[in-house]
Formats: structure tokens, C-alpha cells, sequence
């Protein structure tokens, strides 16, 4: 696989198909990861998963640090806005695996998918960047579709609910601190990221702690394995391919939460939320081709 993937060039036809092969690939083990995590969170406390798995990934991550030495770990531009990452990104992880202990995969999975529609909404206050009025009505238009999928009523405005609103929010104010953390490695982003889970799995483990077999510990360790091949499968492919190109199969990761919601739990998608994700990735793609077409002109 190595192989092949080093020997397309990037900017040729059969780079941007293995690209978007690899894409796909990627976001189907971010699937996968999720079902993972919202299976065994019905037995393992949130912090003892987020514990096991963080360890874990810092284990595969280990070899890229010790290649790279340690001083790019601390010597990172931004220091607060590092740390307020961090802090938004461990957030993040934990709403979602507190979601996903109730509610069907594929409607947590809807509400983290209108992210980009958030940080559009933000990024004119937060980076200065323009946003003109057909994005604006695209945004007006996807925070209906967020209003569409949740159903608003006294039955559906449960915590679960709520939280998956506020995690997506943390997600998306870590893909608006990546743009403006540009100049600080992937490698330094991860690793803090992922310690930064690990400390909160830490503190909050203890409480509910369960003692996972010999299976379970493999399939925790998993976790981090697993989430930490997806992100190389998706990085690899923007470098295969432009992002106008692999960028909205990002989408795909919707198909594979109502097929393994189905398929391993049971889960029947509700007509609301499947209507709510139609026009919340219908208006992220708009918002995400008038971003390349701006940077085209640029």
C-alpha cells in the first residue's frame, strides 16, 4: 500500500483517483472508530476510553516524535491558542462519546457534520476572513438544517441532544485554530491533542471504572490505532489530490453511520434527521466550493 501510494504523483489523473480511494478509506476507519467507541461506552466509563485510547495512539505516534526530536512539541508559536485547543478538542471527544451512549450514531454524526457550517459562520469575527452573501444564506440554510435534525421539542431537547450540539461546536473550533496554527506541525498538533484527551480520561476514569477483559483492552487500544490510520489515510490523500476534489467525500462518513447504526445496533435513522443532513451537507458543499473558487481567485 506504502508503495503505491508513494509512487503517484501528486497533480496527475491517477493521483486524484487514489486520492479519493484513500479518502474513502480513511473516512470509512473514522466510522469505524466511532462504532467502536459508542460500543464499548456502554460498558466503559468516557474517561476510562478516552484514557485507554489516547495511550494508545501516543504509542503509534511515538515513532514520528522521536524522528522529528521533542523541541517542535514545546517550542509552538501561539501558546494560548495551543492550549485553548487543546482544551476545545478534548471537550470535543468527550461530547461525542457521551452523545453516542444513547443516541443513534447517525444523528450524532449529523450534528458534528454541520461544523464546517460553523466555522464559516465564524470565521469573518474570529480570522478576518470575508464572507460574502450567497455564503451567508448557505449558513442561514445549514443551521436549519441543524434545527431540522434535532426536532426540536420537549422530547427530543434531551441533554444527549445538547451536548452533540456543543461538541460539534468544540469541532469546530479546532478546524478554526488549525487555520490559524499553520505553522506548527501536524505531528505537535496530534500529540498535545491527544495528551490533552489522555489528562481528562485520567481525572475523570476513576469514577465508574470497569475492569475491560482481555478483548475489550484490545479493542480500546484500537480506538487510537484506528483514528490515528484514518487521519494518515486523509492527510495522504490532500497530498494525492487537491482538496476540491477529495474534500467533500467527507460526507461519505454519514452513509457509514446510518449503515453500522443499522447494521450493529439497531438503529432506525428518523425522517427529521435524514431530511436535516440532506440540507446541512448540501449547504456545506456549497459553502466549501465557493471557498475554493475564492482561493482560485486569489
Amino acid at each position: 500500500m506504502t508503495t503505491i501510494l508513494t509512487a503517484a504523483q501528486p497533480g496527475t489523473t491517477s493521483a486524484a483517483r487514489l486520492g479519493i480511494i484513500v479518502m474513502l478509506i480513511g473516512i470509512m476507519l473514522f466510522a469505524l472508530n466511532d462504532v467502536m467507541g459508542k460500543w464499548l461506552v456502554a460498558t466503559y466509563s468516557v474517561g476510562q476510553v478516552l484514557l485507554i485510547r489516547s495511550a494508545a495512539a501516543l504509542l503509534i505516534l511515538a515513532p514520528f516524535i522521536w524522528r522529528s526530536g521533542l523541541r517542535p512539541l514545546f517550542s509552538v508559536e501561539r501558546p494560548g491558542m495551543q492550549f485553548l485547543r487543546v482544551v476545545m478538542s478534548s471537550a470535543e471527544v468527550y461530547c461525542f462519546y457521551f452523545a453516542v451512549i444513547t443516541l443513534p450514531l447517525a444523528d450524532v454524526m449529523t450534528y458534528w457534520l454541520a461544523a464546517p457550517i460553523y466555522v464559516a459562520a465564524l470565521s469573518p469575527f474570529l480570522l478576518g476572513e470575508q464572507v460574502g452573501w450567497k455564503r451567508w444564506t448557505a449558513i442561514f440554510i445549514g443551521f436549519a438544517g441543524v434545527v431540522v435534525a434535532l426536532e426540536p421539542s420537549a422530547a427530543t431537547l434531551t441533554a444527549p441532544a445538547l451536548i452533540s450540539i456543543v461538541g460539534s461546536f468544540c469541532f469546530a473550533f479546532m478546524m478554526l485554530s488549525g487555520r490559524a496554527l499553520r505553522g506548527t506541525p501536524d505531528t505537535t498538533l496530534v500529540f498535545w491533542q491527544l495528551v490533552g484527551a489522555g489528562v481528562l480520561g485520567l481525572a475523570t476514569a476513576p469514577m465508574g471504572w470497569v475492569t475491560p477483559s482481555g478483548f475489550d483492552f484490545v479493542l480500546l487500544g484500537l480506538l487510537g490505532v484506528v483514528a490515528m490510520v484514518a487521519h494518515m489515510c486523509v492527510n495522504r490523500a490532500l497530498k494525492l489530490a487537491d482538496a476540491a476534489t477529495v474534500a467533500p467525500f467527507q460526507y461519505t462518513l454519514l452513509f457509514w453511520a446510518v449503515v453500522f447504526g443499522w447494521l450493529v445496533f439497531g438503529d432506525i435513522p428518523r425522517t427529521a434527521m435524514l431530511a436535516g443532513a440532506a440540507i446541512i451537507v448540501s449547504a456545506g458543499l456549497f459553502i466549501f466550493m465557493r471557498e475554493q473558487k475564492a482561493k482560485a481567485r486569489q
